[in-house]
């Protein structure tokens, strides 16, 4: 019984620090990105925009696949259905990008929001690969 209630509280660990990332990038967009990309050049203003949806992207992705994994976990759901493709972690191509050659012009909150999401979104897509094993 105490791996399976550390395998929850290592669950909600995560799902609460998806959580808490979500309400910074959305506090940011919502805030902050508006004044920061005021005093960028027209070009780096248009990849903050990109970067600033890449964040949303990869949270979004976190998010639904750690629903899922909580509606699992309640028994609302079973493993077997939580395989289906559809609802396991998507947007590689466009989420999974690394963040090494993001432009230093960018804002540093959304540098860190970008390297922070890139993090959180590697882990859960090594958790999702676990699905297969």
């Amino acid at each position: 019984m105490a791996r399976l209630d550390g395998t929850h509280a290592m669950f909600e660990k995560t799902y609460q620090e998806a959580l808490g990332l979500t309400r910074e990038a959305r506090d940011y967009v919502a805030f902050q990105e508006r004044r920061d990309q005021s005093s960028l050049v027209p070009l780096d203003q248009l990849t903050a925009s990109c970067e600033s949806m890449r964040v949303t992207a990869r949270l979004t992705q976190v998010m639904a696949w750690l629903l899922v994994q909580k509606a699992v976990h309640q028994g609302e759901m079973t493993r077997e259905q939580a395989a289906d493709p559809e609802l396991r972690l998507a947007g590689q191509h466009i989420c999974g990008v690394s963040n090494q050659q993001v432009n230093e012009t960018l804002p540093p909150r959304l540098r860190d929001l970008l390297e922070r999401s890139h993090q959180l979104y590697r882990r859960i897509e090594r958790l999702d690969a676990l699905m297969d094993g």
